[in-house]
């Protein structure tokens, strides 16, 4: 199955309440080092079963915790939630594994992305009036390095100039690269739900 390019068709409120639950269950098993529940994907509606990417965050009193994700479509929509909920507890390099006694405070965020699409432009000052801020999840890519921040991370740094160089630190490059180099520039937006 393909995935989706847009979002025109949101999730239900049955479809998003199931997600959120294949993601508790999945990182308490993966938090606890038990195997994965079985996932029996005829029980699932076709949107949950069709490829889909997402990116899961995991917080604690508003404070992130850990978050994880994908950018393209690889597995079932259902997969790919359970796989990056347990990614972003146990994987996620800035933080300390979670632990079993920080499950009852963990909220879990679910992002469900379009795929990405290159947004052209010509001068780095560009990037300032093309960006649209709470609204676009932003990818930079120089070479092998890749970074990206969900369209949430508008809510911390409105600002599109710190934005980037927040995003170009996150790619492990100087914050100014993306004023002196031409950088590949992805937007895509998410359907975003929570606990």
């Amino acid at each position: 199955m393909t995935a989706r390019s847009d979002l025109s068709e949101a999730l239900t409120p049955e479809e998003r309440a199931r997600l959120l639950k294949l993601a508790r269950q999945a990182l308490e098993e993966g938090v606890r080092n038990l195997p994965p529940s079985p996932l029996d994907l005829r029980e699932l509606s076709p949107r949950l079963r069709e490829d889909g990417a997402a990116f899961v965050t995991l917080t604690i009193g508003g404070e992130l915790r850990g978050c994880i994700g994908a950018l393209e479509a690889y597995q079932p929509l259902a997969e790919d939630v359970r796989e990056h909920a347990v990614a972003a507890a146990l994987q996620d390099w800035r933080f300390p594994p979670v632990q079993a006694e920080e499950l009852p405070k963990i909220e879990i965020e679910i992002s469900r992305l379009t795929s990405p699409q290159p947004l052209h432009y010509d001068h780095p000052e560009d990037l300032l009036t093309l960006l649209r801020p709470g609204v676009d999840g932003i990818v930079l890519r120089d070479g092998m390095r890749r970074a990206t921040f969900l369209p949430q991370v508008w809510e911390k740094i409105p600002d599109p100039r710190l934005f980037l160089s927040q995003l170009c630190l996150k790619m492990g490059a100087s914050p100014d690269l993306w004023r002196r180099k031409k950088l590949e520039v992805f937007t895509y937006q998410v359907e975003e739900f929570h606990e």
